[in-house]
């Protein structure tokens, strides 16, 4: 299976809202099988959304099970989210984040540590999971995505934004 080509920073295309995601066909999980093995098969791949790969539809992956960030204290492991939306936010944390969209840079974006999630499984039904630290992080950064953001439009300050290590 090959990988869906990743939208970079400031492809305008990444600045266009999602619609609702309807149908939880066929199609739908071929697109998801597909975006998922992109995530996993990019550099530091832990979440994808799908506007990332030119699909404006409200679906995130998300799996950060093998990263060993000291905040992440829970982990759902590989989720897939349809029409998420944080229903409860607390607590914060300013985390330094990147992205495959912005491959060059990360920044410092302030983000809630603990967040309450409704959104869709694969087949359509309806879940809610509370989440905390670096899993939610990756949360909503995705979602942000489905919003038409990037995280470099929400550093903490212009002096938190920094030039990327190389990947290996």
């Amino acid at each position: 299976m090959g990988k869906f080509e990743i939208l970079k920073y400031p492809d305008e295309r990444l600045k266009i809202v999602s619609r609702e995601v309807e149908d939880f066909g066929k199609d739908f999980k071929e697109f998801v099988d597909k975006l998922i093995h992109t995530m996993y098969n990019s550099p530091g791949g832990v979440g994808i959304a799908a506007p990332q790969v030119n699909k404006h539809i409200r679906t995130i992956i998300v799996d950060s099970s093998k990263s060993t960030h000291k905040t992440n204290v829970v982990s759902h492991g590989l989720m897939v989210l349809s029409n998420p939306k944080i229903i409860h936010g607390e607590g914060e944390i300013i985390f330094r984040e990147g992205c495959m969209s912005v491959p060059d840079y990360t920044g410092n974006v302030k983000r809630f540590y603990y967040i309450k999630v409704e959104a869709q499984d694969i087949n359509g039904n309806l879940i809610t999971f509370d989440t905390e630290g670096f899993e939610a992080v990756v949360i909503q950064h995705e979602i942000d995505h489905l919003d038409g953001k990037v995280f470099i439009e929400k550093v903490v300050s212009p002096k938190d934004i920094f030039k990327r290590k190389v990947y290996k």
